[in-house]
């Protein structure tokens, strides 16, 4: 039995939701599917679906076996993609993962232009909005917003990451608008659960400055946050990559004017120099020139350039 072909029609079926379908997308016969399964599941040594005359479901093992078949069939096209390009070109599945408002408010416009000027690379783009083991979870690159990076791991700076302090302004036109940190006590702080929970840090005539804060909103990503504080929620400290375009339209109003937050960095991590595909390094200069040492995000409005609409730099 091929057992890589035996994996594709299974899966094959599960997409089409029947053998007929399955034999059809693979110009096979239904009984060459029907002994592809059967083979299959004789090689796994368990049943993988039910079979009626409506419809047909996975059974346990089958839950448990699709996402390894789709993994195996991954692999083998990104092997066929190694033998047949260029040496040295980038090409193959890069995994990345990264934070849920970074991806939606910059990263998936860079990575469409990445793909763009590279098609033979593919990108698996894990959304989260906490740290992974990159070993464990088979990651190629980690972006990662911090100040605190593990010893263990390789990183590159790719850019300064900013926040800013804001309120939309009907909450400030009930509430007033605090002018120093220790004003934020008195107002609704909506905090990250994993980032500046209970304090918020600045900046202020070159000194430290931390500032116990509360409210009655928590989130464990920053867009929440964002949409919280753009309907008048409360005060909330956002990185400027999410909220740069709505603080130009006075959607949100920048507080505090006298005390600056701490500034973070952009990272990107991975776990070895040695093994590196020219995926990886191609993606990792691509980013670090769009980006650049100060981010388009954090220029005045008509000098910010989106890649998205000129194209890659």
């Amino acid at each position: 039995m091929d057992k890589l072909v035996a994996m594709q029609v299974f899966v094959a079926v599960v997409d089409g939701g029947s053998q007929s379908a399955a034999a059809q997308a693979l110009d096979l016969s239904r009984p060459v599917v029907s002994r592809y399964l059967a083979e299959l599941e004789a090689w796994a040594g368990a049943r993988l679906m039910h079979r009626t005359t409506r419809r047909l479901s996975l059974t346990p093992a089958g839950e448990q076996t699709l996402p390894r078949c789709r993994e195996m069939l991954a692999m083998a096209q990104d092997l066929r993609r190694t033998v047949t390009a260029p040496e040295g070109t980038p090409q193959g599945l890069l995994r990345i993962t990264v934070s849920t408002s970074f991806a939606q408010a910059q990263l998936a416009r860079l990575i469409t232009a990445f793909v763009q000027r590279h098609p033979a690379v593919a990108v698996d783009l894990l959304v989260l909005d906490r740290a992974v083991n990159l070993v464990d979870e088979r990651i190629d690159l980690a972006l990662r917003i911090t100040n605190d990076l593990d010893p263990n791991l390789i990183a590159r700076r790719l850019t300064v990451c900013r926040s800013a302090v804001c309120a939309a302004p009907a909450y400030l036109q009930r509430h007033g608008t605090p002018q120093q940190p220790e004003e934020l006590g008195l107002h609704n702080c909506l905090t990250h659960s994993y980032f500046g929970k209970s304090l918020w840090h600045f900046e202020r005539d070159g000194q430290p400055l931390s500032v116990a804060v509360a409210g009655n909103l928590s989130a464990n990503e920053a867009t929440t946050l964002l949409q919280a504080a753009c309907a008048g929620a409360g005060v909330a400290m956002l990185p400027t990559y999410l909220a740069a375009p709505l603080l130009r339209a006075g959607t949100l109003v920048a507080l505090l004017p006298t005390a600056t937050p701490r500034n973070l960095s952009l990272y990107a991590v991975y776990s070895s120099r040695k093994h590196m595909t020219a995926a990886l390094r191609s993606l990792l200069d691509f980013l670090a020139e769009q980006l650049g040492p100060e981010p388009d995000w954090d220029q005045p409005a008509a000098a910010a350039t989106a890649v998205a609409a000129t194209g890659p730099r």
